[in-house]
């Protein structure tokens, strides 16, 4: 993201200016008091399950096809990427690995941009994002996803509506908040369709 954030506290939480460097826009926003407060760490988990079954191994045409499975219960099918390993062995209705990361991505921003528009007054009745990701050579002539965009499309309803202003403030906002954007190496750039 393209802002440059000044926090300063007051009796309500944190209070968050944003100078937007791509429009030279000074927004600014209220952060929850509480969430300036977890400073504890957590641990999150998640269970990765393959199994070989009675197919060759040796040869490399294994089936790539696995499955995650979260502490709530839900199991996802996965698998490694057509473009990355090539079908028969890969499971293109499977999720793989890139889609998860730049999925994980745009629901956590997504959940901080809801959390802040509610917060704002700003009543939001349907988000969508069509997140990308590149997966090319980093600096280190190794494969990675090297950026993510974030194209979310948000509708708004009721009295208080939010000027694009606001609406920059808040994905900056909901983008230095997010936990997932803040551990990784690449750029996540967001670009609102409005």
């Amino acid at each position: 993201m393209h802002a440059t954030p000044l926090i300063n506290s007051n009796e309500i939480g944190e209070c968050l200016q944003y100078l937007c460097s791509s429009c030279d826009t000074l927004a600014m926003m209220s952060v929850h008091p509480t969430w300036s407060a977890i400073t504890s760490m957590a641990n999150h988990s998640a269970t990765i399950l393959w199994s070989r079954g009675d197919q060759p191994f040796l040869d490399n045409r294994y089936s790539r096809a696995h499955r995650w499975q979260f502490d709530g219960g839900l199991e996802i099918p996965a698998s490694s990427s057509p473009s990355v390993v090539p079908l028969p062995m890969s499971d293109a209705n499977a999720v793989d690995p890139e889609e998860a990361f730049i999925a994980s991505l745009s629901s956590c921003h997504m959940l901080w941009f809801l959390s802040l528009a509610a917060q704002q007054g700003f009543q939001v009745d349907d988000y969508q994002d069509q997140a990308q990701g590149t997966l090319a050579r980093n600096k280190q002539s190794r494969l990675a996803i090297t950026d993510v965009l974030l194209r979310p499309r948000v509708v708004f309803s009721g009295d208080k509506q939010p000027s694009d202003t606001d609406i920059h403030a808040l994905h900056h906002a909901a983008h230095d908040a997010c936990f997932l954007a803040n551990s990784v190496s690449c750029d996540v750039r967001c670009e609102p369709i409005l």
